[in-house]
């Protein structure tokens, strides 16, 4: 769904949505054939060492567990992201230790102990932005909206009544609530806006992150104009834009 821009009616003329921010250049630069090959430190291991056997295999997979928890210890990755790549590196590891038990010198146990998958179950089970919406405090039409589904506004207006009835409602603020459905939802308070954010399936911490501080850049870039409070579009720039491209 393009981005729709909404505001109350008025003589000023609504500026065309401004599209996204500029994307890093390839910093790759690819090797010449007169460069000399840089050798590999002696420690670091053969690529074919955690095929070497069964036990060379079984901790290259105690590794790939740990990394992964401090990934959602670090808030890389959600919970489903989570669960569905550790269980995957603890099923290697228990059908390799139950054919190595089963017969110590049969091979079969580097079927289990192949790479794969995960990459996929990392894609997979990634939040995905459905829609996301900016308002203005106490104004019931929303000053932005972009995505690819169509919000549904009576369960949004729910959220925002919630909101600004508040008492004692915090200056800024950050909170990821379940919506049902698969479907999650992160609001990101300012002094003088909040952006919803719908996803597809939990967002991880760094997701949320993202969110707040393209919030933040919003009310940063945009003081002068919420300050006079003017709904005119062509005074506003949008970082949230970032959100349909990334997460979409």
């Amino acid at each position: 769904m393009n981005d729709h821009e909404r505001s109350k009616p008025s003589a000023e003329s609504n500026a065309s949505p401004l599209r996204s921010p500029i994307r890093p250049t390839d910093l790759h630069t690819p090797t010449t054939a007169d460069e000399t090959p840089v050798e590999a430190p002696a420690d670091v291991p053969a690529i074919d060492e955690p095929m070497a056997n069964p036990q060379a295999a079984l901790d290259n997979l105690r590794e790939k567990m740990e990394a992964v928890a401090n990934e959602f210890a670090q808030g890389k990755i959600n919970r489903a992201q989570f669960n569905a790549i550790y269980g995957r590196y603890s099923e290697q590891r228990t059908i390799i230790e139950r054919l190595v038990q089963r017969n110590p010198n049969n091979e079969a146990w580097k079927h289990a102990a192949a790479p794969g998958h995960t990459s996929f179950l990392r894609e997979h089970f990634e939040a995905r932005l459905q829609f996301y919406l900016v308002y203005q405090h106490l104004l019931a039409v929303p000053l932005m909206m972009g995505g690819k589904q169509q919000p549904n506004m009576e369960q949004i207006s729910h959220v925002l009544n919630g909101l600004w009835n508040m008492n004692n409602r915090p200056k800024v603020g950050l909170a990821r609530k379940e919506m049902g459905g698969g479907s999650w939802l992160v609001l990101a308070l300012g002094e003088f806006a909040v952006t919803l954010a719908m996803f597809m399936l939990e967002p991880s911490t760094m997701q949320m992150n993202l969110v707040r501080d393209l919030h933040a850049d919003f009310e940063r870039a945009n003081r002068s104009a919420l300050e006079r409070g003017t709904r005119s579009l062509d005074r506003f720039v949008f970082p949230q834009r970032a959100l349909a491209e990334k997460y979409s």
